[in-house]
């Protein structure tokens, strides 16, 4: 699934002639720009607002988790990283320092664990 989206976010990109903007800073730098992008969406939020604040910009949420996903799956192909091998990797990692036995329900850090 995500090798088909890349390779539609890569044509799309190269029908344009934009790998030139398409560094790994520069994809860097626009992942943390679009992250901000989704922050500025819940600046003013409080949590009991949270719930309505979602429902009420979830359009605008759809677009920068969008603009996230694209430009780290275009950093992803750039240097070579198989993200969902990746993904796969990252979540067997957190398994092995949250067994779930230890931290359901805390929000501690894996270096806090009783």
């Amino acid at each position: 699934m995500l090798e088909d989206v890349t390779d539609r976010i890569v044509a799309f990109r190269d029908r344009r002639d934009w790998k030139q903007f398409h560094s790994p800073r520069n994809l860097a730098a626009s992942i943390s720009i679009e992250a901000a992008e989704l922050l500025e969406l819940f600046q003013w939020s409080s949590d009991a607002t949270l719930s309505e604040d979602v429902e009420s910009r979830r359009e605008d949420l759809e677009r920068e988790l969008a603009d996230i996903a694209i430009y780290t799956l275009l950093m992803a192909h750039e240097v070579g990283i198989d993200l969902e091998a990746a993904i796969a990797a990252k979540l067997a990692e957190n398994d092995a320092k949250y067994p779930a036995e230890k931290v359901t329900g805390s929000r501690e850090k894996y270096d806090r664990l009783a």
